[in-house]
């Protein structure tokens, strides 16, 4: 059996993509920061008939990442796809927002951390294995401030972007080489309560995207506006999530 596994696996976009996944044929290995939650979640798999095993990890923290997506390869055998998507959706020690002209380092450096330190860390822990298969697909999560940056989100926006510029050059560097990254934004909310004026979209309307693009490997990006993914213009060949309007 295949294996993915699902950095910041929670009960909606994480839930949603391993649902789509485990419904073709995939092991799940699930990781996030609450046991609780992830039993929860396994349980809930294990219900639909969905292999699933969770392995608690803090993303901000890297030894603890390493370590259970190494678990995970060894539970499994392999981790033939890598989704990346934490949001926080309870208070995560550390992170605020703040708009350009507000943000310093201090609260630039978590959510770094959290964006872009958390998914480098998890890609080198499982390229290895992948480089050798000679075959693995890498798939990375951010809002769609990423690309349309909203001032309300300053921080977390520049956090988002830096991990989409690095993702769409991981996807270059990889061509060829039988493993593919791409990026996802998520540029509506996830859920109900969101802002008025934002669009809203299920969890279960965005999640075939990630199975057409692990299907097509043939862009370097997709943003889901609401009802239809469209690739990026400028990088077709080569989320806002949850609070997925970041």
């Amino acid at each position: 059996m295949p294996t993915l596994a699902i950095v910041g696996a929670g009960p909606g976009m994480g839930l949603a993509i391993a649902r789509t996944f485990g419904s073709r044929g995939f092991d799940v290995a699930l990781l996030a920061r609450s046991p609780h939650k992830l039993d929860d979640l396994v349980a809930r798999l294990g219900t639909e008939g969905i292999t699933a095993a969770a392995f608690p990890a803090d993303v901000m923290d890297r030894a603890s990442l390493t370590a259970a997506l190494e678990a995970a390869r060894a539970r499994f055998g392999s981790i033939d796809v890598l989704e990346y998507s934490p949001a926080p959706h309870s208070p995560v020690p550390g992170l605020t927002m703040a708009t350009p002209s507000e943000s310093d380092v201090d609260d630039l450096q978590p959510q770094i951390e959290y964006t872009f330190y958390g998914a480098v860390t998890a890609a080198r822990t499982v390229l290895p294995a992948m480089r050798e298969a000679g075959a693995g697909t890498l798939l990375f999560t951010t809002g769609g401030g990423s690309i349309h940056p909203v001032p309300m989100f300053g921080n977390v926006n520049a956090a988002g972007g830096a991990l989409r510029n690095w993702v769409l050059n991981l996807h270059n560097e990889l061509a060829g080489s039988g493993i593919y990254a791409a990026h996802i934004a998520i540029n509506t909310w996830l859920g109900e309560g969101g802002p008025e004026g934002i669009p809203s979209a299920g969890p279960e309307q965005v999640a075939p995207l990630y199975w057409d693009l692990y299907e097509r490997r043939d862009q370097a990006e997709a943003v889901f506006n609401g009802r239809h993914p469209t690739p990026s213009p400028r990088t077709q060949q080569g989320h806002q999530h949850d609070q997925h309007a970041q």
